[in-house]
């Protein structure tokens, strides 16, 4: 049985970025980004409101949707979310992430980080 994966819309606090992402642990996905864990463009643009999730049945069928989403017109994945969540309110607490576990991922952000990635050198 293949694993489940998630397609996930983060935007800043006033709704005007979004960022589209696959991955397989949508609870830990979201408190890394909360956290601000990973330099990039959900951390240099602060996105860390999830505003829209589903998942896919397989990696691979994810993955695929996850590119057709992104060359998505912004307006279409406005009205996605829309019909999701009309108010753009951000959902991770409704799927478990709360402010401990994000407080815990960033102050293990350097171990976590190097658990990640077989070839780090320990801290």
């Amino acid at each position: 049985m293949e694993k489940a994966a998630y397609i996930y819309f983060m935007a800043n606090k006033v709704n005007t970025t979004l960022y589209v992402g696959v991955t397989s642990d949508l609870v830990r996905r979201v408190a890394e980004h909360k956290a601000g864990v990973n330099p990039g463009f959900t951390d240099e643009y602060r996105c860390k409101k999830l505003v829209y999730y589903e998942c896919g049945d397989s990696i691979c069928n994810t993955l695929q949707r996850e590119k057709k989403l992104k060359r998505w017109r912004r307006t279409w994945k406005d009205e996605l979310v829309d019909g999701f969540n009309p108010t753009w309110r951000d959902l991770s607490g409704d799927i478990g992430v709360t402010p401990e576990l994000v407080a815990y991922i960033a102050a293990h952000a350097q171990r976590y980080a190097d658990s990640r990635d077989p070839g780090a050198s320990p801290g």
